[in-house]
């Protein structure tokens, strides 16, 4: 019975110990399940942290951009030398108010539905768009919403109401017989008639090069070997007349009697059409604003058509000379529901601008470039190069 009863007692013990080993497995297995599965949590978590961060960086970006400030690069140099090609640009939308958008567009995409979904709303601003202000637009005579068309920028010359002229490449503005002239800035530059003292005098490519002025890209020939025609701001002209070798630097002027290919194609291409102004004789025309009335008549016609029947969207034809009509009804003359503006590029003769396809409605005006906040030369090495002097640059 003794011998029974230990041997009952050792297999009781060793039940116990595997029951014991058993229990203390399952433990280790649930604790590594359950770590595993705190571990993947922990991983979820950290991902939707990072999702959540990126969408709310994303949406408060695109409220910056839609309400305070937006950014362009310089495509062109139509605005040399104030802005140059590869200038990145902040662009203010404070100044005139900010533009409620027009399309109804996927953020950060192109992908936009046609035409205009909301009507044109422009929240308040501290400032009104003054003469010289550097603005950029959406391009008025493109097709498609407002918002969706290509941006231009340009500087201000011509405000709403007022008359403005061209006279050999001077700009004059405003009331008809109390015209103001507006010189070039510093920063400007326009083509200048360089006459030499000999057709066989060479302007030096060193020289031109410490005044901006590239030897090959802005020095034009011209059939009379003692003349060339170059590019260049005020100042650098004023340099050029101080040489030796030059006769004189005169404004290089397009003659408005001019019979070349050339000559004939640009006046086909200013605004309005049929009239013989070039670049540098230009207008006068009268600039829309809001609330003013003009008569219709074969030669208001040309200049304000496209005002009333696209911008306005007032559905306007000429019925025959001197006849036109306006939303169906017969009228001889239109009173104007907005303002709009004459912008001329600071590279004067390199710009396509209101010379060439008229003027800028305001509700067309995304807002004031204000600063350069990165600039990249392509032309620079062979990969290009920054322009770090131009960092945070402000806009003048």
């Amino acid at each position: 019975m003794a011998r029974s009863s230990s041997t009952a007692q050792r297999a009781k013990r060793r039940r116990e110990r595997r029951q014991t080993r058993q229990s203390q497995s399952g433990s280790g297995a649930n604790g590594r399940a359950g770590a595993g599965r705190e571990s993947k949590q922990a991983r979820k978590g950290q991902l939707r942290q990072w999702i959540e961060a990126v969408v709310l960086a994303l949406l408060i970006m695109l409220v910056v951009r839609t309400f305070f400030i937006d950014q362009f690069r310089i495509p062109s140099p139509s605005m040399e030398k104030s802005l140059l090609v590869g200038d990145y640009l902040f662009v203010s939308k404070l100044h005139y108010g900010a533009r409620l958008p027009m399309s109804l567009c996927v953020p950060y995409t192109q992908w936009c539905l046609p035409g205009e979904v909301f009507p044109y709303v422009r929240l308040p601003g501290f400032d009104d768009v003054d003469r010289r202000d550097e603005i950029v637009f959406n391009y008025p005579p493109a097709e498609g919403g407002i918002d969706q068309k290509v941006h231009y920028i340009k500087r201000v010359m011509g405000l709403p109401g007022e008359t403005l002229r061209v006279k050999d490449k001077v700009v004059y503005t405003g009331t008809e017989g109390n015209l103001e002239r507006h010189s070039l800035l510093p920063m400007m530059q326009q083509l200048w008639r360089v006459e030499k003292n000999t057709p066989d005098a060479r302007l030096s490519p060193a020289k031109l090069r410490e005044l901006g002025i590239d030897p090959k890209e802005a020095v034009l020939p011209t059939p009379d070997p003692a003349v060339v025609r170059v590019q260049a701001t005020p100042a650098a002209a004023d340099s050029i007349r101080g040489w030796n070798w030059v006769a004189s630097v005169k404004p290089s002027i397009t003659e408005q009697s001019g019979s070349s290919r050339r000559q004939r194609f640009q006046r086909l291409q200013l605004f309005p059409e049929g009239r013989s102004y070039t670049r540098d004789n230009y207008g006068p025309v009268t600039i829309p604003k809001k609330g003013m009335t003009v008569d219709l008549n074969e030669k208001t016609w040309p200049v304000y058509r496209r005002v009333i029947d696209e911008y306005e969207e007032r559905a306007a034809r000429e019925v025959r000379p001197g006849r036109y009509e306006i939303g169906g009804e017969v009228v001889s003359e239109y009173t104007f529901r907005d303002d709009y503006y004459f912008v001329m590029g600071d590279n004067r003769d390199d710009s396509q601008d209101s010379r060439f396809w008229g003027f800028v409605p305001m509700d067309h005006i995304v807002g004031k470039a204000v600063m350069v906040y990165f600039s990249w030369n392509d032309e620079a090495d062979w990969i290009g190069a920054p322009r770090f002097r131009r960092f945070f640059h402000v806009v003048q």
